[in-house]
């Protein structure tokens, strides 16, 4: 079950807004779906993100995969423990494992991703 609170990205990105700060990160499915994750690209601090736009990409035993920016913004912080630990990401994708982190988020991209229960929703048609 994905965590109540947050917002949810098609491209299975979520985003934590707490304060004018908005912590990203790829959901349990994506964790699970690219199996054990091995490296994690970030984006650059002070860079502008727009929605929608490439923040980073993730490898893993399976596949690569590219990271989206779920809303736009200004990149203020990295998750350096990524470079050491990529793995982190399986195990703690909504807690240790988040990417980066936003500022300047608009409430109007925010109200335009999927709920917890709009996210299970989405993932279960994929299934279907």
């Amino acid at each position: 079950m994905n965590p109540e609170g947050l917002k949810y990205a098609k491209t299975h990105e979520w985003i934590r807004v707490d304060g004018a700060i908005g912590v990203v990160g790829i959901t349990a499915y994506a964790a699970e779906q690219l199996g054990e994750i091995t490296y994690v690209e970030l984006p650059e601090v002070g860079e502008k993100m727009a929605k929608a736009a490439e923040a980073g990409m993730v490898e893993s035993v399976k596949a690569a995969s590219d990271v989206y920016a779920p809303v736009g913004g200004r990149v203020v912080e990295v998750n350096e423990q990524l470079d050491k630990a990529p793995e982190t990401v399986n195990v703690s994708p909504y807690e240790d494992g988040w990417f980066f982190k936003l500022e300047g988020v608009a409430a109007a991209e925010l109200d335009a991703l999927m709920t917890a229960d709009e996210y299970e929703a989405f993932l279960k048609e994929l299934a279907a």
